[in-house]
Order: structure tokens, then C-alpha cells, then sequence
């Protein structure tokens, strides 16, 4: 054995040189924490039993909603994954132009299936063939499907693959450090792709603490739903979007199947749409009603038991399309600046409902808000945006 490596290096070629399935993944927080958030969610209030929800990434979270996640990117009747993943690579070409050449190294902030990781890395990779990939998610059954779809592009050897819950600041801080010791101060390009942000309840709070990942040389591509129009009838067609899919219909109600005893009736799930404050967004809500006239007993994954009455409902899945000005206000908000968009670059063929690429940066001159008086106060008296 050579003894002059270390354990990494030599594990490293041991995984590269075989075709066996292995995947190598850096688990960054406790399951058994995650497990007592996600039964959280689903007690709802202890008093009334309502605000049943299952929390942001939990929808992909475990085995059975990867797989069903799966299923549902390849369903034809799901348009909006489909555009998505049809207009992916024609939005990478107009957008990697802004970041002129360099060579960069890429965290992919939920990386999903892979497949947008895999073109944009074919571009990257050709740069640098030395870059080192990143992909970050809640889940590591996720990770493990993720980084098997871009294994031909960048090797084990160069993929670091990490477990993480990116909704919580603490993590972020300690992805921040771990990143500055693997990567000094090479330039990082940061992607959040596939509409994720739209997914959490606060996501202009996420994304202000995404925000503070990027130093001065770093970029920040993030993929967004939007709508050229906001009015109540918009929101409802939005909602019609999801409806024809059986395999979304899987997707959305297989955390409850996994981590439940409730037995899926797919006729009690709904899909309701309404618009946000100040028309920043379509707002879709995906829940699952209990319309059986009588109460259902729920096994949590603690093993409690409670009551899912008749009449209420477990909000499954959350996700927006927004519209154009309150993507900007967020944008401003937190302290970035766009520096190339497919948006920008729209002619007047553009449909109503559309996917949106965003190349953003640090901006040096923004003011973080950092309370809910300070947002408060720049939504009633917004500040005039800089010229870009």
C-alpha cells in the first residue's frame, strides 16, 4: 500500500476504478433531528389541529420521494418540469456568457436529478478540467441519484457530494467555512435551479442567506417560474398546470406515504392558486384533504397518533411563479444584483407562464435588510434602483 496518500486519495481511486454504484457522501446533520422536524410539521397545532404541512424539502426527502420525484421529471403530462427541462439548455447559453471564460467551481444547491448539472458541467468542465463539483441536498438518496446522472462529466475524484439542509443559517455558515478550506478563494459558481427557492414558505429569507455565501468573485445561478401576468384567474390556470400529472400527484403525497400510515386517496388531493402581496407571485398550494366525512388516525414517525379530522387538510407541496417586478424587489432586497438573465433577453412572443435563468452577484453598494421592520419599511418607501 502506498503509504504517502491519505485515506481520501486512495478511496477516491478505489471508487473511480470500478463500476460498482458506490457513492461517497459527506452527511452534514443528524436524521434523527430532521425525522423530529418533519413530525413537527405534520401534528400541526396541538389545540386545533390545523397548519398540518410537510416542510419544504421534506417533499423530496427518503427513498420514496426520489424515486416518485423521478418519475414525475420524466411524465409528459407534467408540463412544467418538461419546459423546464426542454429550455434548460438554450437558457445556459445565453446566460454563461456573464461569467466571462473564468474557471470556476460549481455548488449546485439541490441538485435534484442531475440533469441541468450535467449540461452546465459539460461547459464548466471543459474550462477547468481541474473543477471541483459540489452538489449539496437534504437528501442523500437525492445526492446519490444526482451524482450518478453527472459521473461521466466530472469523476468521484472531483464530485463532493454533501448532505445538508440549506434552509438552516447555521449550516450555511459551516458550508462557508468548508468551502473557503477545500476551494481558498478560487471563484465558486452557486446554483439553485429547478424553481427550489419557490418551494419555501420564507424564500426571500433563504435567499438572503444564500446571499451571504458569495464573496466579491463569486456567482449565483438561480432558476425561476414566472408569469408575465398577475390576476386571481392566472393563479388558478397556474394550479391547472399540476393537475393531468398522476406521477406529481405521487410525488407531492409520497412523504405522507413514506412516513405515514395514512392510506393515499389521489381524489383528495388539490391544487388551490392565489396571488402573493403586492403581485409578487402566483402562489400554488398542494393539499391533501380528508374528504371521508370522519376523523383519520394518523401514525406520525414517532409513533404517536393523531387525528387528521374531517374537513381538514396537510399542505404536501408549495411553489410560485413570479412575477417580474417582485422577482426584482426580492432580488434587490437581499443584496444581489443580476448581472445577465434570460428575462432580460425576452421578445414579445414570450408566453405568460415561463422559466427564468438569473446570473446574479454580491452587490457591493446594497444595504441587507436584515429585519422584518426594515422589509416593511423598503416596501413602503422602495428605494429608486441603481442603473445596471
Amino acid at each position: 500500500m502506498d503509504t504517502t496518500r491519505n485515506i481520501y486519495e486512495r478511496l477516491s481511486e478505489a471508487i473511480s476504478g470500478t463500476d460498482f454504484s458506490w457513492t461517497l457522501c459527506l452527511v452534514g446533520e443528524d436524521q434523527a433531528e430532521k425525522m423530529s422536524e418533519l413530525t413537527k410539521g405534520l401534528r400541526g397545532d396541538l389545540r386545533t389541529g390545523e397548519g398540518k404541512h410537510v416542510t419544504s424539502g421534506f417533499a423530496y426527502w427518503g427513498i420514496g420521494p426520489t424515486i416518485a420525484w423521478s418519475n414525475a421529471c420524466s411524465d409528459v403530462f407534467y408540463p412544467v418540469m418538461k419546459e423546464s427541462l426542454r429550455n434548460f439548455k438554450y437558457a445556459w447559453r445565453l446566460v454563461h456568457p456573464g461569467l466571462d471564460g473564468s474557471r470556476w467551481h460549481f455548488v449546485s444547491l439541490g441538485v435534484g436529478n442531475g440533469q441541468k448539472d450535467h449540461i452546465m458541467l459539460e461547459h464548466l468542465n471543459a474550462l477547468h478540467p481541474q473543477m471541483t463539483y459540489i452538489p449539496v441536498d437534504m437528501s442523500s438518496d437525492m445526492l446519490g441519484l444526482g451524482a450518478r446522472e453527472t459521473s461521466n462529466v466530472v469523476g468521484f475524484e472531483r464530485t463532493i457530494p454533501i448532505q445538508l439542509d440549506i434552509s438552516n443559517g447555521q449550516n450555511l455558515v459551516e458550508l462557508k467555512r468548508l468551502l473557503r478550506h477545500l476551494l481558498g478563494d478560487e471563484p465558486i459558481l452557486f446554483g439553485l435551479l429547478g424553481n427550489t427557492l419557490a418551494n419555501f414558505d420564507t424564500d426571500e429569507a433563504l435567499l438572503r442567506s444564500l446571499g451571504e455565501l458569495l464573496r466579491p468573485q463569486d456567482r449565483f445561478l438561480l432558476e425561476v417560474a414566472t408569469t408575465t401576468t398577475v390576476a386571481d384567474e392566472m393563479a388558478q390556470a397556474a394550479a391547472g398546470e399540476y393537475v393531468s400529472s398522476r406521477f406529481f400527484r405521487e410525488f407531492v403525497t409520497s412523504s405522507l406515504l413514506h412516513h405515514t400510515d395514512i392510506t393515499i386517496d389521489m381524489d383528495f388531493v388539490e391544487f388551490h392558486g392565489s396571488v402573493e402581496a403586492n403581485g409578487r407571485a402566483l402562489r400554488i398550494e398542494v393539499r391533501y384533504h380528508n374528504k371521508t366525512g370522519e376523523i383519520i388516525r394518523v401514525t406520525l414517525p414517532s409513533r404517536e397518533v393523531i387525528n387528521f379530522a374531517a374537513g381538514q387538510s396537510i399542505q404536501v407541496y408549495l411553489t410560485r411563479k413570479y412575477s417580474a417586478p417582485g422577482l426584482q424587489r426580492m432580488v434587490d432586497r437581499v443584496g444581489l444584483v443580476k448581472v445577465i438573465s434570460t428575462e432580460d433577453q425576452a421578445d414579445e412572443r414570450r408566453r405568460i407562464f415561463g422559466i427564468d435563468l438569473l446570473l446574479l452577484a454580491n452587490d457591493p453598494n446594497a444595504r441587507r435588510l436584515s429585519s422584518a421592520s426594515d422589509v416593511a419599511n423598503e416596501i413602503v418607501s422602495p428605494r429608486r434602483p441603481a442603473k445596471r
